[in-house]
């Protein structure tokens, strides 16, 4: 089951470690300084989900359970965090585990927050973290390079061809282009995958401030490049953190809070989608790959289900919730019986066979 990990970057005193604590309500240091954060922290969040509360509901369910999201908060990044500036290098190869950056840029106007720029600039400051990261991906490359070097003059098939590949990487990061919006072959995609490049890693822009914070211009930029962006203001969502959706909308903010937008944005960024199960026991959120087949997505549950995979019954939610119960749907002939080749659909509550 893929759990999906995302790294929070940015440079000191941008809104890091609140957006953090917003997400995990874990207890972390929000200082106002550079550095304030040392150690990298992890906090698992929950996927919010109607759609397993109200199955959950229906099934009167003991238990609910959802997806997660790991977010890792990393130490504020300087220029020259590469080659050792700051706290630096160490906490780059933090991010290397992680499925996606977040990069957190500061849109807000707020002075009495120590600005580590002169002005405020986000597409300064992005501009900033590619090239931290980019010198970390040339350091991972140049030194895979020299290590085939030998396997290359003997001209062994795969070192050639993965050399080849590192090279061709080399030239985009040497041109301070980051790897995820260069074109490469699905072979190539393969053999750069296995370095857990940071350049490589799908990327998500959070400009924190309040929209008339973020100048035009930087927004026209983002969309003309196609760079996925979202706009929150950190530190309002921080302090409504725990607020109902009636209080929410009282208060004249969004009634979806702006943490679970991200989340969510986060899940279509890796092409993540959701399938359900739903019992007396527990309704459950289980997260596969879009495209994946029932066996596959069986496979989240339980090796078996896969292995020894018979059928998969299948409804979707809302039908399921409509009709009102599991005997009634099966009356009228609205649970599916679906083999191997089925495509699982976002939303689909499923029961697996196997043998």
């Amino acid at each position: 089951m893929p759990s999906l990990s995302i790294g929070i970057v940015g440079l000191p005193n941008v809104g890091k470690s609140t957006l953090f604590k917003t997400l995990t309500k874990k207890p972390v240091l929000i200082a106002n300084y550079p550095f304030a954060t040392i150690d990298p922290n992890v906090g698992v969040v929950l996927v919010p989900d109607e759609r397993v509360d109200k199955l959950a509901e229906l099934s009167k369910s003991k238990k609910k359970i959802y997806a997660v999201v790991d977010f890792v908060d990393i130490a504020g990044l300087v220029k020259g965090a590469a080659t050792g500036e700051g706290l630096g290098n160490k906490f780059l190869s933090h991010i290397r585990e992680v499925d996606a950056v977040l990069y957190v840029l500061r849109a807000f106007k707020k002075a009495d927050i120590v600005n580590t720029q002169n002005v405020v600039d986000p597409l300064k400051e992005k501009e900033i973290l590619d090239v931290e990261l980019i010198l970390k991906d040339l350091e991972t490359i140049n030194k895979r390079i020299d290590s085939l070097a030998g396997d290359v003059r003997q001209n062994k098939k795969e070192a050639v061809k993965e050399d080849a590949t590192l090279r061709k990487a080399k030239d985009f990061l040497s041109a301070e282009k980051v790897l995820v919006d260069q074109e490469f072959t699905d072979d190539e995609k393969v053999i750069l995958n296995g370095f857990q490049l940071l350049t490589f890693k799908p990327r998500l822009f959070l400009l924190n401030g309040k929209d008339e914070e973020v100048d035009s211009a930087v927004l026209e930029t983002f969309k003309k490049n196609n760079w996925q962006y979202l706009i929150i203001d950190v530190a309002t969502e921080f302090e409504a953190e725990g607020l109902s959706r009636e209080e929410r909308k009282e208060l004249g903010l969004p009634i979806d809070s702006e943490t679970d937008i991200l989340i969510k944005k986060s899940y279509e960024l890796l092409n993540l989608i959701t399938f359900l199960t739903t019992g007396e026991d527990e309704t459950r959120a289980w997260t596969i790959k879009k495209g994946d087949t029932a066996p596959l997505a069986g496979a989240a549950i339980h090796s078996d289900f896969q292995t020894k995979f018979v059928k998969a019954e299948v409804i979707f939610w809302e039908e399921l919730l409509t009709l009102a119960t599991y005997a009634k749907a099966r009356e009228l002939g609205k649970i599916r019986t679906e083999g191997k080749e089925y495509v699982v659909k976002d939303g689909d509550v499923i029961e697996f066979k196997h043998g």
